[in-house]
């Protein structure tokens, strides 16, 4: 049974966690690591430790049918590599903020997605907390300074990711009516690194610069705690709430990575971006009192997934 507020508890701990992710890979990039390499090694070791633990304690879940593997393909693909990519192309083109922003499209493109093709129907006051969240986010990254240098590739990448953002949710979403979540995320997590490896080979990764044991510390918590621990608890909490729902509640994450930034990379917060943050926090506050018409997370199911057809809601697999 869907549990609306374990889901809503799920999402903010993904949040957290992602926004700590922040803090954690600031250190790696200005020791020279690559956004992209970083990208390569998170999917790689967040495969790896899935993989081998579901291999050595529960090799079962590692079988799926034959016609869930494109599927999943696409999940890691287009909902895990590419948003991965097309956010680190847009960040290099243009300001951080304004990429964001961009990114945080996503819940607006998943209802609109559901109006337009699939006559599902949100409730008005959800499109008000979606509007109401990206125009906090946009205080909290102090967007408009960054409108002055526009680039129309990077806006490109930005508006890619938002559409890739939303791919992984509703996919994940779908994957996670038929397996668990570490299920899920092994092939999801694998197709990405099979991704990674064929844009960049392993045997050119730059193993200097995690020559230290801080490095390989704060490299391996990147994987663990700034990428597997975080879509781990977003897949799970995707079994309880609309796609829509939870990427109103995910755009905490810059919130919180604001204030991390402030605590302990003595980063400075300005009175707008905490009036973002305050804005941001009754978006989320508005979505968790706002019903659809329907209670299941089914609701925004039927969404750029890639798929052609739902999935019925039996699990294969024990969940975790």
């Amino acid at each position: 049974m869907p549990n609306a507020r374990l889901g809503y508890l799920l999402t903010v701990l993904s949040a957290t966690c992602s926004a700590l992710n922040g803090v954690l890979s600031r250190y790696l990039l200005d020791d020279g690591m690559s956004a992209t390499r970083l990208s390569e090694f998170r999917s790689a070791v967040s495969a790896l430790l899935l993989i081998g633990a579901l291999a050595a304690f529960s090799p079962r879940r590692l079988k799926i049918e034959r016609r869930d593997i494109l599927p999943l393909a696409w999940l890691g693909i287009a909902g895990i590599a590419l948003v991965h990519a097309s956010y680190y192309l847009a960040i290099s083109r243009m300001d951080i903020g304004v990429a964001l922003v961009i990114q945080y499209l996503a819940p607006a493109l998943l209802l609109i997605w559901a109006s337009a093709v699939h006559r599902i129907h949100p409730p008005k006051a959800l499109w008000g907390a979606v509007a109401l969240s990206i125009a906090g986010c946009a205080l909290v990254v102090d967007a408009p300074a960054g409108t002055d240098n526009l680039d129309g590739i990077g806006v490109l990448a930005a508006l890619a990711g938002a559409v890739t953002l939303a791919i992984y949710l509703t996919s994940s979403q779908q994957a996670g009516r038929r397996y668990d979540a570490f299920t899920t995320l092994s092939y999801g997590f694998g197709f990405a690194t099979l991704f990674w490896l064929i844009v960049q080979p392993a045997w050119s990764f730059p193993w200097e610069l995690l020559d230290s044991s801080r490095n390989v510390a704060l490299a391996l918590g990147v994987a663990v705690i700034g990428t597997l621990v975080p879509f781990l608890l977003l897949v799970s909490a995707l079994r309880h709430l609309p796609a829509a729902n939870v990427a109103v509640v995910a755009t905490l994450e810059p919130v919180l990575a604001s204030i991390m930034a402030w605590i302990w990379l003595d980063q400075s917060l300005s009175v707008t971006q905490i009036l973002g943050g305050v804005v941001v926090l009754a978006a989320v506050t508005w979505v968790r009192r706002t019903p659809w018409t329907s209670s299941s997370p089914e609701a925004t199911d039927k969404l750029p997934d890639g798929s052609s057809e739902s999935s019925p809601p039996t699990a294969t697999t024990p969940v975790a």
